[in-house]
C-alpha cells in the first residue's frame, strides 16, 4: 500500500509533469473507483492543471475549481505515460480503474491489482468534501507536529500503539509498513498500550516517527512514478523481512499474521527477547 512517503514523491511527480497542462478527457474504466457523481467527471475536461496537494495518503489535482482526489487503497498505483495509446481502452476486469488524457496526449493511468476494488476517486469543489479527508489526523511531518502534539495523541489511548500509528483520524499517511518501521527504529513492542508511554519513550516514538518518513520521503524524492514501489521495498529494515536478520543486532526478524495483514518485528530490539505469539490481540509468550 503507498502510504505518506510514496504519496509525497507522487504529488511532487505530479507537481513537476502536471501543473500547467490541460485535460482533454477523464475516462472512467472501473465502475466501482467513482465515488462522486456531482460534480461529473467530464466537467474536468478542459481545465489546466494546477498544483497538487497531499492530505495523508490522499492526492488532490487543482483543476481550476474542482479538485480530482484520489485514495490508491492498498493495490492502487499511478502511472505516467509521456504518450498514451491513441485507442481508448476498453472497460473491464484489468488492472486499468481510470484515465486521464491530456491535450498533448501524455497522461496517466490509476490501476489497481487483485479482487478486492477499494481505488478510489471523487471530484469536489474542495478536498475537505472528501470524508476520508475530513476525519484525517495531524500530518507527522508538519511542523506543528512536535513532540508534545504526539503525547497529547498517545494520553488516554487504551489501543495498542500498532493501531494507534495505523489510525488515519489519529496521525495521517503512516501504514503498516512504516508502522512497523518506525516501532522498529523506537525500539517499541508494536503491542504496548499507547497510554503506557513514559516521556523518554514518547521522545523516542516522536524522532523515530519524523527520522523514518523523513528518510523514506527523501529516498523517494526524483524517483519516477514506475519505479518507487521497489524504492519503499528496498528501504524497509524489518516490514516484509520476516526470517531475515535484524539489521540492528543480528536477531531473526518475526512475525504475527492477522486475517488480511501482517506485522514484522525484532523481539531483540523491541520486546526484550520474547516472542510475540502469533494471534490478535496477543500478549508476550510466558
Amino acid at each position: 500500500m503507498p502510504e505518506l512517503p510514496e504519496v509525497e514523491a507522487l504529488r511532487e511527480f505530479l507537481d513537476e509533469h502536471l501543473t500547467g497542462r490541460v485535460v482533454a478527457r477523464v475516462l472512467p474504466l472501473a465502475v466501482s473507483v467513482l465515488k462522486t457523481y456531482d460534480p461529473p467527471l467530464t466537467a474536468l475536461e478542459g481545465r489546466q492543471a494546477g498544483p497538487t496537494a497531499r492530505y495523508g495518503k490522499f492526492l488532490a489535482v487543482r483543476l481550476g475549481d474542482l479538485h480530482l482526489v484520489t485514495h490508491l487503497a492498498r493495490a492502487g498505483w499511478l502511472r505516467w505515460q509521456d504518450a498514451l495509446p491513441a485507442q481508448p481502452p476498453r472497460p473491464g476486469k484489468g488492472p486499468l480503474a481510470l484515465r486521464v488524457v491530456l491535450d498533448d496526449g501524455a497522461g496517466f493511468d490509476l490501476t489497481e491489482a487483485g479482487t478486492q476494488k477499494r481505488l478510489a476517486v471523487y471530484v469536489v469543489h474542495d478536498p475537505q468534501e472528501v470524508p476520508g479527508i475530513a476525519r484525517l489526523g495531524p500530518d507527522p511531518l508538519a511542523e506543528a507536529f512536535d513532540r508534545d502534539a504526539l503525547a497529547a495523541l498517545l494520553a488516554g489511548e487504551r489501543r495498542q500503539i500498532k493501531g494507534v500509528l495505523r489510525d488515519q483520524g489519529v496521525v495521517a499517511g503512516i501504514g503498516n509498513a512504516y508502522s512497523d518501521e518506525i516501532l522498529h527504529r523506537a525500539k517499541v513492542s508494536p503491542f504496548k498500550l499507547a497510554s503506557s508511554f513514559d516521556e523518554d519513550q514518547v521522545t523516542h516514538l516522536w524522532t523515530a516517527v519524523r527520522e523514518t518518513l523523513g528518510e523514506a520521503v527523501e529516498r523517494s524524492r526524483g524517483v519516477a512514478a514506475g519505479r518507487l514501489k521497489a524504492e519503499k521495498k528496498s528501504g524497509l529494515r524489518v516490514h516484509g523481512r520476516t526470517g531475515e536478520p535484524c539489521p540492528v543486532c543480528g536477531d531473526t526478524i518475526r512475525e504475527v499474521s492477522f486475517a488480511d495483514s501482517s506485522l514484522q518485528y525484532c523481539p531483540t530490539c523491541q520486546t526484550g527477547g520474547k516472542p510475540l505469539a502469533d494471534r490478535r490481540l496477543s500478549r508476550l509468550l510466558k
